[in-house]
């Protein structure tokens, strides 16, 4: 039998099956307004499609909890339909549809080892480091004397990835990018 948790145990990052669907709670709040009963506002994440929902329920309602467990796992390569990751502890491979996890695939390079969640012990995606560094592979040169403040221009990373940096960054530097928001940090 499946653990149920109350509203009163929410967590932010908690799965939880609503309706047949799961979902993992973004953000709750609980709300005692002055007249009638206490309820929790949610902001839910579905895990299937990643649409974003808000909901309210009551407070006491209970849910199915959804056992989710991360483990570390080494990027070994991309075959185009799938992505294959393998195990640190078990060396045990495991194939991640392409389409799940195309967004992060443009700061990893093969050998990365990254954090993948598993949803009721199937992998379902996972969580890159927080910054990475790569090496830029092509960009305009910077012009001499152009100094302005915040000019940035394009450069194209080693896993095919497009950045916005300084004019002073150049062929085969490498630099730290910002994994969340794709953005440059600084030079390695």
């Amino acid at each position: 039998m499946a653990e149920h948790v109350s509203t009163n145990q929410f967590k932010n990052g908690m799965h939880i099956d609503v309706d047949g669907t799961t979902y993992r709670i973004v953000e709750f709040q609980h709300v005692k307004p002055g007249k009638g009963g206490a309820f929790v506002r949610t902001k839910l994440k579905a895990f299937e499609t990643g649409a974003v929902v808000d909901r309210t329920f009551r407070a006491g309602e209970k849910f199915p909890r959804i056992l989710t467990s991360v483990a570390d796992m080494q990027f070994l390569y991309d075959d185009g339909s799938d992505v294959v990751m393998m195990n640190t502890e078990t060396y045990e491979q495991v194939n991640l549809p392409r389409k799940m996890c195309a967004d992060e695939l443009q700061w990893l390079k093969e050998g990365d080892t990254v954090q993948v969640l598993s949803v009721d012990d199937k992998p379902a995606t996972f969580q890159l480091p927080s910054s990475v560094e790569l090496v830029v592979t092509a960009t305009e040169p910077g012009v001499k004397g152009d100094t302005v403040s915040n000019v940035l221009k394009a450069a194209t990373l080693e896993t095919g990835a497009v950045v916005q940096v300084p004019l002073f960054v150049n062929e085969g530097d490498t630099i730290k990018v910002d994994t969340r928001e794709g953005r440059y940090l600084s030079r390695a």
